[in-house]
C-alpha cells in the first residue's frame, strides 16, 4: 500500500513480497516473464536489467562512469532495476521488521540516497525512483511521520507489495 492507497492484495499485477524477498525470484514466477544472467525479459524481449550491490557500479564502469568522482562513497542497493521502456532506474529497498531497531533510521535516508543515486545516472541521463518494500511492521502508529516523510521528499513505500506498472513493466 503507499499512501492513501491500495497494495498488496493482487499478485497478477505486481510482486508480492510475504513469502519471498527477492525481486528476480518473484519476476522468474510471473506469467510472461523470464531472468538470465540478472536481464529480464517480458514474452522473449528484453525489458529490464537488474542491478544488486556492487554490481551497479559494474554498469556504471561499463558506461564509462567512475563513481569516485561523483561521490564519496559507494550505496549498495538491495537491488536496483533498469527499466528500458522509461530509462528509470529503480533502487528497491527491502526493510523487513519484526523488533524496533536501526531499520528505524533508515527509512530517514531515501532523500539523500536518492540524490546520490541521480548524481551517479546523470551523465547517462537515466531517471531515478526511490522505493521502499516495507514489512507490516511500519504500518504502526509510530511510524506515521516517517512514512510521510516518505512521501514528502518524493520517495515512495508500499507494503509487502510492488506493482509492476509503477515500474512501467507490462502486466501479464
Amino acid at each position: 500500500m503507499i499512501k492513501g492507497g491500495k497494495g498488496g492484495g493482487n499478485t497478477l499485477t505486481g510482486l508480492n513480497f510475504e513469502k519471498e524477498k527477492d525481486i528476480i525470484s518473484l519476476l522468474s514466477k510471473t506469467e510472461g516473464y523470464s531472468v538470465k544472467d540478472k536481464v529480464i525479459y517480458y514474452q522473449d524481449e528484453e525489458v529490464a536489467r537488474s542491478y544488486k550491490k556492487h554490481s551497479l557500479y559494474n554498469f556504471l564502469a561499463a558506461k564509462g562512469v567512475n563513481y569516485t568522482k561523483i561521490i564519496s562513497k559507494k550505496l549498495l542497493p538491495d537491488e536496483a532495476i533498469y527499466v528500458i521502456v522509461n530509462n528509470t532506474l529503480f533502487v528497491i529497498e527491502l526493510k523487513i521488521q519484526n523488533v524496533g531497531g536501526s531499520v528505524d533510521e533508515k527509512l530517514q535516508t531515501c532523500d539523500f540516497k536518492k540524490k546520490q543515486y541521480k548524481k551517479l545516472m546523470a551523465s547517462l541521463n537515466i531517471e531515478v525512483e526511490y522505493i521502499y518494500i516495507l514489512s507490516d511492521w511500519f504500518r504502526k502508529p509510530q511510524y506515521k511521520d516517517t512514512l510521510n516523510y516518505i512521501i514528502d521528499v518524493g520517495c515512495q513505500y508500499y507494503f509487502n507489495y510492488l506493482p509492476l506498472q509503477k515500474l512501467g513493466l507490462p502486466i501479464p
